[in-house]
């Protein structure tokens, strides 16, 4: 049985975590009240007190817009802590799992981005976590052990943490007659519970032999307003309250925001479909699940 320390344990993926590598050992979670990402020299000391065999990092800053703004923030949040956090984790023999996000890549492709795929963020928020994916594996180039693994994601929708796609649109829809929604953004809607269940997954195959980048997002490819009509539709099946008659698509350029977002961002998931022996699942159906926590 391991020993786990898990960061971001109130967010939408961290929470989820807790679930799903308890039955793998102890999960010590620290959230950011307990553990302030805005210093992190002071993560090297609890590191020590804890004794982890695996460190997940599942804290980040991750308002897109503000974060333009607020770039010492961001920084400091998704590039330096996960830098002290990994160089301390691997100075104390534990292995390091980091989760990043598609904000990585420019969106210009029309395929499917694999994991080693040129990178080229758009946004602060984008930039700040490409320099802590850098970080950690700088950390562990070092080590002859380079037991690490970095998680890219998109989209993640979850019950628990902030605001996400889904409750937006389920806030919206309650009041509103007509949505409008960018139809000309692609990428992939990831429920967070399939992600950390994928990540509890990776933890028997992480070692130096699996080190690296692997993407996960949830199967299938739609747009902002292609996911906001199944929003709507798996909510009327279970009779959430929605005013909603109208949603209606429009351009990136129709709603202008201050950091800019890759057009096309589906991720290439089959590097980590081969060692765990399986697909993700459609993202339909991870929708209905969420949806299914949030009626509860």
């Amino acid at each position: 049985m391991k020993r786990f320390l898990l960061t971001g344990v109130t967010g939408q993926v961290g929470h989820e975590l807790q679930r799903t590598l308890a039955p793998l050992g102890e999960v010590i979670g620290v959230s950011r009240e307990e553990m302030d990402f805005a210093h992190p020299e002071r993560m090297v000391g609890l590191l020590e007190t804890v004794g982890p065999d695996v460190v997940v990092n599942a804290a980040a800053y991750t308002a897109v817009d503000r974060a333009e703004s607020e770039s010492e923030l961001a920084y400091a949040v998704n590039a330096i802590a996960p830098d002290h956090l990994a160089r301390a984790a691997q100075s104390h023999g534990a292995a390091f799992i980091h989760i990043s996000t598609d904000y990585v890549f420019d969106g210009r492709k029309n395929t499917p981005y694999r994991p080693d795929d040129p990178t080229s963020p758009l946004s602060v928020y984008g930039h700040s976590k490409l320099a802590g994916e850098q970080a950690v594996q700088q950390a562990y180039r070092v080590s002859g052990d380079a037991s690490y693994a970095i998680f890219r994601t998109a989209w993640v929708c979850g019950p628990h943490g902030k605001g996400n796609f889904v409750k937006t649109m389920l806030r919206l829809g309650s009041d509103r007659e007509e949505i409008r929604v960018v139809a000309d953004q692609v990428g992939s809607p990831t429920w967070a519970g399939d992600l950390a269940g994928a990540i509890a997954q990776f933890v028997p195959h992480l070692g130096p032999q699996t080190a690296g980048i692997y993407h996960y997002t949830s199967s299938g490819v739609a747009s902002w307003y292609d996911f906001a009509i199944a929003i709507f539709e798996e909510a009327r099946a279970l009779d959430f309250p929605l005013a909603v008659q109208r949603v209606v698509p429009i351009t990136t350029a129709d709603y202008p925001t201050p950091a800019r977002r890759p057009a096309y961002s589906v991720l290439a998931c089959d590097k980590l479909a081969a060692v765990l022996g399986e697909t993700p699942p459609h993202w339909r159906q991870g929708l209905r699940q969420l949806l299914h926590h949030l009626k509860q």
